[in-house]
């Protein structure tokens, strides 16, 4: 028996071809804050943030739980770059690498606006196999 829906709309009993997934979720507004209260003690930015949110895992797309799991950049999206984030021994919110700017991201493809922490990235793409990250003293490409 077919399940009964309206065309165009999420209405009636029909189960998604992939249920369990979630699409068009936009978790800017927590990246943005998190990044804002890098310097503050973690439990009080955790429990805002969580409390805030449908689950706590995209918290953990920037914080590390370990040590092993920092990274310098988190690339979520196609072209969106944020600093990785961690918790120090005292319990602070911590970038990984605070060098790391919008004006040192070197885009990885000619067809996205890429963005690093919300801001988007002057250099432009120039071929195909260069490191993400380029030195401070490389002077701007493009």
């Amino acid at each position: 028996m077919r399940a009964s829906f309206e065309r165009g709309t999420k209405s009636g009993s029909q189960t998604s071809m992939h249920s369990g997934q979630r699409h068009g979720l936009d978790y800017t507004p927590l990246f943005r804050f998190l990044l804002s209260r890098v310097g503050q003690d973690w439990d009080p930015v955790f429990s805002e943030a969580v409390s805030r949110l449908d689950r706590p895992e995209p918290i953990f797309w920037l914080v590390a739980e370990q040590d092993n799991d920092r990274r310098d950049v988190v690339r979520l999206g196609e072209s969106s770059y944020y600093s990785g984030l961690y918790v120090d021994a005292g319990g602070i919110l911590n970038i990984v690498d605070p060098t790391i700017t919008s004006e040192r991201i070197q885009p990885q493809c000619p067809c996205c606006t890429h963005s690093f922490n919300g801001k988007v990235v002057p250099r432009k793409f120039i071929e195909h196999g260069l490191p993400l990250v380029v030195s401070p003293a490389d002077k701007p490409l493009g």
